[in-house]
Order: structure tokens, then C-alpha cells, then sequence
């Protein structure tokens, strides 16, 4: 099954497709490569998902907060792209969690991400990652994401 019918089946919402709001690339493909750029936890009416990890959010929350930037970043990429199924395989992640000092679950809000690309690329949707914490992220958001696909024609 391809990773549009497995949106289907998932009963997912994909937000519309963030636009720059600085000077750079929402995602740019080299050769079968697409680097996507860091994308925030953007809902379908548009706005952010904003906190900080050990301060007023706790695991769960920030876990739902990277889902929804997962979201954010698979509309990217089929915006780019013209359909998921063109993705071959999640290559690398960088997760950013925007997180008091002493919070150290970064990988377990990352995983927000890391199991939505699994459950829709499958074991092609586990990749190279690193989970880090921020002292900040822009607009206050919980959780930013960047992440590099192997992608076909």
C-alpha cells in the first residue's frame, strides 16, 4: 500500500503546505534527494502548536506537537512533489524540542514524528535522527523539525 492510501486509511489531516516566512526554500530536491526545511507544528487552521517542553508542556503534549509537524512537513513534501508516493525513504531527521535545561526526553517528543513517518511510509519512514532541546524556537513553537527524503520520479 502507498503512503497516499495509507494517509487515507489513517484518516489523516494534512495541513496546507507552510509557505517560507524568511528568505529560504520550504524543501529543495538535488539529484533524489529532498531536504525539507524545518517546519513547526502548524494545525489545519493555520496556527502553531507554541510551548515549552519542562515548562508548560509535558511528553505527551510535545509528542503531538511533533506529530503535527510531521503532518506539516508530509504536505511540504506532496506539495513539492506532487504525491507521497514518490518518497522511496526517510534518510535523516533533526527534531528540536523547545525544552527548559533540565528536560531530557527529547527523543521521546521526537518519536511524535518518528511513528507518524512510519506509520505511513512504513519501515521506510525510520531514519538517521537526532533529538535536541533549544532554548528557544521561533514564535515561541514546541517543536521544529528537518528532515531529508530519498525520493523517486
Amino acid at each position: 500500500m502507498g503512503a497516499e492510501a495509507r494517509i487515507q486509511e489513517l484518516n489523516l489531516d494534512l495541513p496546507n503546505a507552510p509557505k517560507p516566512v524568511a528568505t529560504y526554500l520550504t524543501a529543495v530536491r538535488l539529484g533524489d534527494l529532498l531536504y525539507v526545511s524545518g517546519h513547526g507544528p502548524y494545525k489545519s487552521d493555520g496556527s502553531l502548536i507554541l510551548g515549552r517542553l519542562g515548562e508548560n508542556m509535558d511528553v505527551p503534549a510535545g509528542h503531538a506537537a511533533a506529530r503535527q509537524t510531521g503532518l506539516a512537513i508530509l504536505a511540504t513534501v506532496r506539495d513539492h512533489l506532487g504525491s507521497l508516493d514518490k518518497v522511496v525513504r526517510l534518510i535523516k531527521v533533526l527534531g528540536m524540542v523547545n525544552s527548559t535545561p533540565d528536560f531530557g526526553d527529547q527523543p521521546a517528543v521526537i518519536n511524535g514524528f518518528s511513528d507518524l513517518m512510519v506509520e505511513v511510509f512504513g519501515e521506510a519512514g525510520k531514519g538517521a535522527r537526532s533529538a535536541v532541546g533549544m532554548g528557544a524556537l521561533p514564535k515561541g513553537i514546541a517543536v521544529e523539525v528537518e528532515a531529508i527524503f530519498q525520493v523517486k520520479d
